[in-house]
């Protein structure tokens, strides 16, 4: 498009297009602004979104990243930062007690950061560049499809995941920690609230068949922010269950809705390669670093 026709499509005048480009990276679009060009890259296609995340890529920004959000109104934190080594977006989890599970038990958890956006393609292909570490089956070879660039990295066991994350400086999450970030302290059903909606996820009835970027269901994050908590892919969790077994949570493409409950339980052999799994990464402690881990 022309800036024109770009601008006509955002449903801005010209000079606000212009002024972003002369900003460039210092720019800050407002709010309302910010919110219109998120969900005009989240609707646009594959192709698209690849390009965009290419961009970043070789400009040496973060290459997972698909939406950076203004600061999230409802969020118990509302502070975005991004880690200094992989380059992704987190938030802060305060301490606190949160009511967790089926039961609504009273819980503490120490205060930590967890990413926004579940670990993509992307992430986990600079991951095998920097260390050797085999890539996932689904890429059909040692580099990752375009198209699948900002969606989550499944197929990787919970090996894997930890020695993505030992690599980036963080850890796998617990299951508390997970749990209070999907539910928030209030002990809601879903990260939305309590309307059984499958509409605000990608699971089963969504009718999608197929992992989704990290950053397509705006309407179904966290209190604190945090994307794809429920539906998209299972994610590995720090915590055992028996001995070689993990829990996951969150739910996937393939699970019907009824399983989207982020207080369920489920486990799986920690050699557990799917396409429906994958991961996301906490920093603990509520001092995120500037710096270096």
């Amino acid at each position: 498009m022309t800036l024109v026709e770009f601008a006509e499509r955002l449903g801005v005048s010209d000079r606000v297009v212009s002024k972003w480009e002369r900003g460039g990276d210092a720019a800050t679009p407002r709010p309302v602004n910010q919110a219109v060009l998120d969900t005009f890259l989240a609707k646009a296609g594959a192709e698209t979104q690849g390009r965009f995340v290419g961009l970043l890529s070789t400009r040496g920004e973060a290459a997972s990243q698909i939406v950076e959000p203004e600061e999230n109104p409802g969020a118990a934190s509302g502070r975005y930062s991004k880690h200094p080594l992989d380059g992704k977006l987190m938030v802060k989890i305060p301490e606190g007690i949160f009511l967790r599970g089926t039961e609504s038990e009273p819980t503490w958890v120490d205060g930590f950061h967890i990413d926004v956006f579940a670990t993509t393609n992307a992430d986990y292909a600079r991951f095998c560049t920097a260390t050797g570490h085999r890539p996932p089956a689904h890429w059909g070879g040692a580099r990752c499809p375009r198209e699948l660039y900002a969606h989550p990295v499944v197929e990787v066991s919970w090996h894997d995941a930890n020695a993505y994350a030992a690599w980036a400086g963080k850890v796998l999450p617990s299951a508390k920690q997970w749990e209070k970030s999907a539910r928030g302290t209030t002990g809601t059903t879903y990260p939305w609230g309590n309307q059984r909606t499958a509409a605000k996820c990608n699971v089963r009835e969504t009718g999608i068949g197929a992992t989704t970027p990290v950053s397509q269901f705006h309407s179904g994050v966290s209190p604190y922010g945090v994307y794809d908590l429920v539906g998209n892919i299972w994610e590995w969790c720090s915590t055992t269950s028996t001995k070689g077994r993990y829990e996951l949570k969150g739910s996937a493409w393939t699970s019907p809705f009824s399983r989207a409950d982020p207080a369920a339980f489920n486990d799986a052999n920690d050699f557990m390669r799917d396409d429906d799994t994958g991961f996301r990464c906490v920093v603990e402690g509520e001092d995120f670093p500037s710096s270096g881990i």
